[in-house]
């Protein structure tokens, strides 16, 4: 399979690249990419939500009032659920959302994502995403070279002028080849892939 490859700084493309069948070449898979997408996210969840029950909460060992003749409602503790400062009925209490994927089912849906951002010419082979200065407009040019705006630039490593200059531009998305994730993949437009980074991608989903 070959990709058409761009560059920044003209307007033609500067040729092709071949890519590997066995990593861009796969069928969509659908309901494993849904599977591994959700656990993804559930386990970036940080799950510290916590309440206190009745029995947690300090005081309400006394009855408030006695129980008849009062003309009010019976009440055996000031720490009842219905009442203010009182212990929560169904109490949330810390848990763990992360969900078991193993590793060939992780792999085969990154597969799976890139396959289909080829099919669907939205995976953009550059080759190289340089800034001289850490300023966003020669980002913003750049993008606007390839007609591109809500977009993912993946490099092998991100210099710190792309970063200072990217990361204040809405729908602009950076990562490295080795913090890739599905999640982020599918979450934009156009994604937009460095010579080296496809290369490391290839090595890494072997």
């Amino acid at each position: 399979m070959e990709l058409q490859l761009h560059t920044i700084n003209q307007d033609s493309p500067t040729g092709q690249i071949a890519l590997s069948d066995e990593i861009f070449g796969r069928d969509f898979n659908e309901p494993l990419i849904h599977q591994v997408v959700t656990a993804y996210m559930a386990g970036a969840r940080s799950g510290t939500k916590a309440q206190k029950t009745r029995a947690q909460v300090r005081g309400g060992g006394a009855k408030p009032w006695r129980q008849k003749g009062t003309g009010r409602a019976r009440a055996g503790t000031s720490r009842s659920p219905i009442w203010r400062g009182g212990g929560r009925a169904f109490a949330a209490s810390p848990r763990n959302y992360e969900q078991k994927i193993n590793r060939k089912m992780y792999r085969g849906a990154v597969r799976s994502i890139l396959s289909q951002l080829v099919r669907e010419e939205r995976l953009v082979a550059i080759d190289d995403f340089v800034v001289e200065q850490p300023k966003t407009k020669l980002v913003l040019q750049a993008l606007s070279r390839l007609n591109l705006d809500h977009v993912l630039i993946v490099c092998s490593e991100l210099s710190e002028n792309l970063f200072l200059a990217a990361r204040n531009i809405p729908c602009v998305g950076m990562v490295e080849v080795g913090a890739i994730d599905p999640a982020i993949l599918v979450a934009y437009d156009k994604v937009i892939v460095t010579r080296q980074a496809l290369s490391d991608l290839e090595e890494l989903l072997k």
